[in-house]
């Protein structure tokens, strides 16, 4: 089976796009866990958020509020960002 590089042209040499290949997953991989990690910190700061500005506002043992209103942020946050995400690479394929 051969690699195509260019329409109609198949690859004479397909071994050498594999090293391509794992720098590329390598990058996604790397990527998606710094991702993961900037998401557990941004968690950390929305929770204590949450904790010391809206539930010394709350009645004693409404904990269920308070998730629920750090549940909404997150939300909002990963709606927004993921909106804003979509518009730039809508307007980076024009």
């Amino acid at each position: 089976m051969a690699i195509k590089t260019q329409p109609g042209k198949p690859s004479k040499h397909p071994h050498k796009k594999l090293p391509l290949l794992i720098v590329r997953q390598m990058l996604t991989l790397a990527t998606s866990g710094f991702g993961f990690v900037a998401a557990l910190a941004w968690n950390s700061v929305i929770q204590e958020f949450v904790s010391t500005s809206i539930k010394p506002y709350l009645p004693k043992g409404s904990g269920i509020i308070s998730l629920a209103i750090y549940a909404v942020v997150v939300t909002i946050l990963a709606v927004f960002i993921t909106y804003q995400l979509a518009k730039l690479a809508k307007k980076l394929e024009e």
